[in-house]
């Protein structure tokens, strides 16, 4: 392994108020991801994914950058140099994680806090929600070192933002800033970077009231009925209430009693108190 960190420390950890801030560590190569990296993003993953201490997930960066994108020596020169093998496993573990992370159990933030570029396009998709400093760079760089955008880049190039945004973006291999970056939609907002943190944690907290029950179904639910006809779409969506009911009626009794008896919470202004409710 070339990283210069023992493999537990190339992704930092922080919980603070059931808020896992994990941040890719290697700002001396802009956290550029390599093999080293990926692997134990997946194990990250797996740590937090349910653990009763967490209930919100934000990935950002350490130094300057969010992640540079793939490491041009550790994940191309030195996985090609183990022939298709090499290749096909190096795609495994970094496609796997960012795949782990668009159907994840608990919300997740991407805080974009510097360099993103080419596959870190990948994660910054699979991330529910994003934000970033207005100062940040985003970039698909490949044109101009002879490759197409892969990884998925050029799809979630294509999801998230217009047909003519993503042409430049991606034929011209021209950096953009943050604020460009929310004007294109491949963030939810910009903010300067001082503001960035609190503002995430703003958001975070948020979703921290929320049942996580219904969190996770409506995170699935938007991300697959955008491929779906409006009548699949109304199906699977009658489906996927039923199933969340299964999981967790006791939350969905006990936000209408607090509307309609109560009369201690309106929908459209804010969430249901959880602490009054039933275990399951």
């Amino acid at each position: 392994m070339s990283d210069e960190l023992p493999q537990s420390d190339i992704v930092a950890v922080t919980v603070e108020h059931r808020i896992a801030w994990v941040s890719f560590n290697r700002p001396d190569k802009r956290n550029a991801m390599s093999p080293a990296l990926n692997r134990r993003m997946m194990e990250v993953l797996d740590e937090l994914e349910f653990s009763a201490e967490v209930g919100v997930v934000v990935l950002t960066g350490a130094g300057s950058a969010w992640t540079a994108g793939m490491d041009l020596k550790d994940y191309f020169r030195e996985a090609e140099a183990r022939g298709l093998a090499g290749v096909r496993m190096a795609q495994r573990e970094s496609y796997g994680w960012w795949r782990r992370l668009r159907w994840y159990q608990k919300p997740t933030i991407a805080m974009v806090n510097g360099w993103c570029f080419g596959g870190g396009y990948g994660p910054l998709f699979g991330c529910d929600l994003a934000f970033a400093a207005e100062e940040a760079k985003f970039g698909l760089s490949e044109i101009n070192w002879g490759i197409l955008p892969g990884g998925g880049a050029t799809k979630v190039a294509v999801e998230l933002m217009s047909l003519r945004d993503a042409m430049y973006h991606a034929m011209t291999g021209e950096p953009i800033d943050g604020k460009k970056a929310a004007e294109w939609k491949l963030v939810n907002e910009a903010v300067p970077l001082e503001k960035l943190r609190d503002r995430v944690a703003e958001v975070a907290h948020i979703l921290l009231k929320k049942n996580p029950v219904a969190l996770k179904a409506t995170k699935d639910a938007i991300r697959r009925v955008c491929e779906m006809t409006y009548d699949n779409a109304e199906d699977y969506l009658v489906r996927a209430q039923e199933a969340a009911n299964s999981y967790d009626n006791e939350g969905r009794k006990e936000g209408i009693r607090q509307f309609i008896d109560d009369k201690s919470f309106k929908p459209g202004l804010g969430s249901y108190d959880l602490s009054r409710q039933k275990a399951p």
